[in-house]
């Protein structure tokens, strides 16, 4: 399945939009306005440039995401690593852990997450 590109203010409303799927298009404008400063105008035609690109669906008045967060935010690492680190994980990890202070705890995480991976599990 082809991940449309999601921009990042875009990116802002669809974080609301997860978090309270489905929801009504008016319950939309006032979250957008409140979290974002967005204007009732703004909110619609977000609305309509995500359901146009198959990323939402508006179904009289009451809005469903048809790409899930988790999808959203692998495409967009997907593209990352692609992009900045001539597609290599092992680059992106060592770029990405080189200046970040790692707790035991999201060490321990991590490597959950090799050992899963290792025994094939998926998650």
């Amino acid at each position: 399945m082809s991940i449309p590109k999601i921009h990042e203010s875009e990116y802002r409303f669809c974080l609301i939009m997860w978090e309270h799927e489905p929801v009504t298009a008016v319950e939309l404008v006032k979250l957008c306005q409140e979290q974002l400063g967005w204007k009732r105008t703004t909110t619609y035609t977000v609305i309509k440039r995500l359901g146009e690109r198959g990323v939402l669906k508006n179904e009289n008045g009451i809005i469903i995401s048809l790409v899930s967060k988790d999808d959203a935010q692998a495409f967009e690492i997907d593209e990352l690593v692609e992009k900045k680190f001539e597609g290599s994980l092992p680059a992106f990890i060592a770029a990405f852990t080189k200046h970040q202070e790692m707790s035991e705890k999201e060490l321990d995480e991590i490597q959950n997450m090799i050992d899963r991976i290792r025994k094939g599990e998926s998650k």
